[in-house]
């Protein structure tokens, strides 16, 4: 597969949006790919693979993160699902399949919800509408850590938390990869996304979603357990739950053949 193309749009309030692009011939299915907190568009790389001759693959940095412009905050789902909106306007793509996972699974939720006529199908993965009531505080302690401490202190809590067990001791490399992303981020915007996650409840939302819709969770993820993908899916006319067998939180990395099977299931 070739590298992506890459670029760059402004969002409505002037804030730089990065793409990356795998391109198809014209007339093929369009997916729009959203990433998990304090990653970026790359983690879709083994999904795009996947996909390749199916669709033409599209992977924001969602704002804060990556090579998009790093503003300190505050964010919203709603803010970043218009950052959506607007770098669709600028490929001329009226509407997409949608997927994200984790924090990007909210913020397509929120597209979803409010850009109803611009989503053919629609993919949540490792994700939830709520984070529940503790949520505010548990955001917050782990943004001051951050703050405090640097993301580097975090590291250990993400290793144990993304990859199943397996994955990590045959992929040691994906593993450092991808915990490297992660500190490279800007602290500020690190905790500017920590509190749009704490105060993020998507739930009134999701009677308004209307397109065909899979709700996928790793079956050992402990940070968006299977549970929290039921009640999200009982949520959503007509969505299906699918369990993903030896996968924690971030299963477009450790299962791209599975989730791009998913994508392609509802490519119009």
């Amino acid at each position: 597969m070739s590298a992506p193309a890459t670029g760059t749009r402004a969002a409505r309030d002037g804030t730089p949006i990065a793409w990356r692009l795998w391109d198809a011939p014209a007339g093929l299915p369009a997916v729009a790919l959203l990433h998990s907190l304090a990653l970026d568009g790359g983690m879709w790389e083994g999904v795009a693979a996947a996909l390749a001759g199916r669709a033409r693959v599209l992977a924001l940095d969602c704002r804060g993160h990556g090579a998009s412009g790093r503003a300190p905050g505050p964010y919203t789902t709603a803010q970043c699902a218009d950052d959506l909106a607007d770098v669709l306007d600028a490929l001329g793509w009226h509407a997409a399949t949608v997927a994200g996972c984790s924090m990007g699974g909210c913020i397509a939720q929120d597209f979803a919800a409010r850009h109803a006529a611009r989503v053919q199908g629609l993919v949540l993965i490792d994700t939830t509408a709520w984070y529940g009531p503790g949520a505010p505080a548990a955001w917050q302690a782990r943004a001051d850590t951050a703050l405090g401490q640097g993301l580097a202190a975090l590291r250990p809590f993400q290793a144990e938390r993304w990859f199943a067990a397996s994955f990590n001791a045959a992929n040691p490399a994906a593993l450092e990869r991808w915990l490297d992303v992660f500190t490279s981020n800007d602290v500020r915007c690190y905790a500017a996304a920590c509190a749009m996650l704490g105060a993020a409840d998507l739930r009134p939302l999701l009677p308004r979603i209307t397109a065909p819709t899979v709700v996928m969770v790793g079956e050992q993820d402990g940070a968006t357990p299977p549970a929290m993908a039921r009640e999200l899916a009982a949520g959503i006319a007509g969505a299906r739950l699918q369990v993903i067998p030896e996968a924690k939180h971030l299963s477009p990395i450790e299962k791209p053949a599975v989730i791009a099977a998913a994508i392609a299931d509802l490519l119009p």
